[in-house]
C-alpha cells in the first residue's frame, strides 16, 4: 500500500468518525478531535452554522434535540487526495422543535452528500447537499406534489 492510500483510507476513517460517532453514538465532544479550528461548513439549507468544531456541535445538537433517534447509514465513500465524498441516509423521528417547526412526531428519511477536505488529520472544510424539501415535505410542513396545502 503507498503511502497516499494509506492517506486517503485514514481520511475516509476520520470522515466515517463523523457520522458514526458524533451523530450517530451522539458523542459532540469527537468535533475537536477531527474538526481544525477554522474548519468552514457549506450548506445552502444551514448558512448559519459558524466555523470550527463549535460550528459542528451547534449543527449536530440541533438536529439531534429534534430526531433524538437519528441515525446515518454511509451508503458509499470514494476518496482522492485530501477530499472525500460519503453518500449518506438519515432517519429519524421529529420529537424536538427545529427552528421554527414545532415537534411533529413524524418520521423522516432524507438522502444527501456530504464532501469533506482534510488536512493534517483534520477536517478543514465541509460541504453538504442534502434533501431538505423532501425533509420538509415529510415534516407536513411544505405540501409534497399533488398534496393539498394545508
Amino acid at each position: 500500500m503507498t503511502s497516499q492510500q494509506t492517506q486517503t483510507d485514514q481520511n475516509k476513517a476520520i470522515a466515517r468518525r463523523f457520522f458514526e460517532e458524533i451523530v450517530n453514538a451522539k458523542r459532540l465532544g469527537v468535533a475537536d478531535e477531527i474538526f481544525a479550528a477554522d474548519h468552514t461548513y457549506l450548506d445552502p439549507s444551514s448558512p448559519m452554522v459558524g466555523p470550527g468544531p463549535e460550528g459542528q456541535k451547534q449543527l449536530i445538537g440541533m438536529y439531534l434535540a429534534a430526531y433524538p433517534d437519528l441515525h446515518h447509514t454511509i451508503e458509499g465513500q470514494i476518496a482522492e487526495g485530501d477530499t472525500v465524498v460519503t453518500r449518506w441516509r438519515a432517519r429519524g423521528t421529529q420529537q424536538g422543535e427545529l427552528p421554527g417547526i414545532p415537534p411533529s412526531g413524524k418520521s423522516v428519511e432524507v438522502m444527501g452528500i456530504w464532501i469533506h477536505r482534510l488536512t493534517g488529520g483534520k477536517i478543514v472544510e465541509s460541504w453538504n447537499v442534502w434533501d431538505t424539501l423532501g425533509m420538509l415535505q415529510q415534516l407536513g410542513v411544505i405540501p409534497a406534489p399533488g398534496q393539498a396545502a394545508s
